[in-house]
């Protein structure tokens, strides 16, 4: 199978963890959310207290679910990998033993914004677009993404990001507390390393148990749930007629050499 993430370890208990799928703009394939999840368990067994996602493609960093895998999923054909791995991927970043922090070098859509709200720390190059354009492909946020994002920018921003599918820019998710930092280009994974060697220089179990305050501060159990719940709506609705075609015709666009920027349009702020 082709390598589509890597990792490096820049420093005792710190792992970068890269997706590089530029044939596809980093489209969360259901192959390379199963190697990003095999890659974060790594990491956590060989030792990491810190993990950093970053992405080595430029102007993506994770984009939402690859359509051709989201649409043979509804329609019970074969995908490229496990989608259960969009879940295991959740779960290691929930574990109160590592420390994760999202190096955002470009534009991140749908599930893979989902996955960059369930990180610890953010930090955003300049310009980066933040989207969950999952209204307009006639679908839902299937990993928690409305209700993880509502915990962190409110109900309020939420619902302009999830009921309008406009993308957000790093600067406004700033002002709402969405991300920690906005970084000039090019800056934002020598930031993230830099935090994370800050971080894994402390006694491991004061930062495991910090991030366990975080964590069960946040009451994971009811997002857990509530991860739970927006699956049962999603199937509700994703698995339409109306959904099928709406994924196949954007898709259609992206196979005709258009990019999320000018499929989902410009940010409303």
């Amino acid at each position: 199978m082709r390598t589509l993430v890597s990792t490096t370890l820049p420093g005792d208990g710190v792992a970068v963890i890269t997706m590089s799928n530029p044939d596809i703009d980093n489209f969360g394939s259901w192959a390379a959310i199963e190697q990003l999840s095999a890659a974060l368990i790594e990491a956590r067994e060989g030792g990491a207290r810190v993990s950093v996602l970053a992405s080595d493609v430029q102007g993506h960093w994770l984009e939402h679910a690859w359509l051709p895998d989201l649409r043979a999923t509804i329609e019970d054909q074969p995908t490229t990998g496990e989608g259960s791995s969009w879940f295991s991927c959740l779960e290691e970043l929930n574990r109160t033993s590592v420390v994760t922090i999202a190096a955002i070098s470009g534009d991140t859509s749908g599930g893979g914004c989902e996955l960059g709200w369930a990180c610890d720390l953010r930090i955003a190059e300049a310009g980066v677009r933040f989207g969950q354009p999952e209204v307009q492909i006639g679908v839902g946020t299937g990993i928690g993404g409305t209700n993880r994002l509502r915990h962190i920018i409110g109900r309020t921003a939420t619902a302009e990001m999830v009921l309008l599918g406009a993308p957000m820019t790093a600067e406004r998710l700033y002002e709402l507390g969405g991300v920690n930092r906005v970084v000039p280009t090019g800056c934002s994974l020598d930031l993230a390393v830099d935090w994370a060697s800050r971080m894994a220089s402390m006694s491991p179990a004061a930062l495991a148990g910090m991030k366990q305050m975080l964590t069960e501060g946040d009451d994971l159990l009811r997002i857990a749930e509530s991860v739970m719940n927006d699956q049962h709506i999603f199937w509700t609705f994703s698995a339409t007629p109306d959904a099928q075609e709406r994924i196949s015709t954007i898709q259609a666009r992206f196979d005709d050499g258009d990019g999320p920027r000018t499929v989902y349009g410009e940010p409303l702020d």
